[in-house]
């Protein structure tokens, strides 16, 4: 089996994330984010502020309900604790780059 990137597990959570509002949600949000806000779903690892952005303007105070479910999933996919400074704000850009950096350190053992 293909060792998983970063950027994968972190598409895979998204999904799962998205996929808990049901499939045809998941693909209008992902169209949703193409249209308006020229976001495929394969940048949106390279993309993440301009993606959580969208997100917030999609769904309002709904979108820290999805980044949550997806840091969760991005978590358990992972495998890997997070170093997080914690005099930062917890909010969802830093916490995919904290996720990346543990990912790298940790030598990817993608679950």
């Amino acid at each position: 089996m293909a060792k998983k990137t970063f950027d994968n597990l972190l598409l895979e959570a998204i999904d799962e994330a998205l996929s808990s509002l049901g499939e045809s949600a998941r693909q209008a949000i992902y169209f949703h984010l193409e249209d308006k806000f020229k976001i495929s779903r394969e940048e949106i690892p390279r993309r993440i502020k301009d993606f959580a952005d969208g997100l917030e303007k999609i769904f309002g105070v709904g979108a820290r309900f999805l980044e949550i479910m997806i840091m969760k999933r991005l978590y358990a996919h992972i495998g890997q604790p997070l170093e997080w400074d914690e005099s930062r704000e917890f909010i969802f850009v830093n916490y995919v780059e904290a996720a990346r950096r543990s990912f790298q350190k940790g030598g990817a053992r993608a679950k």
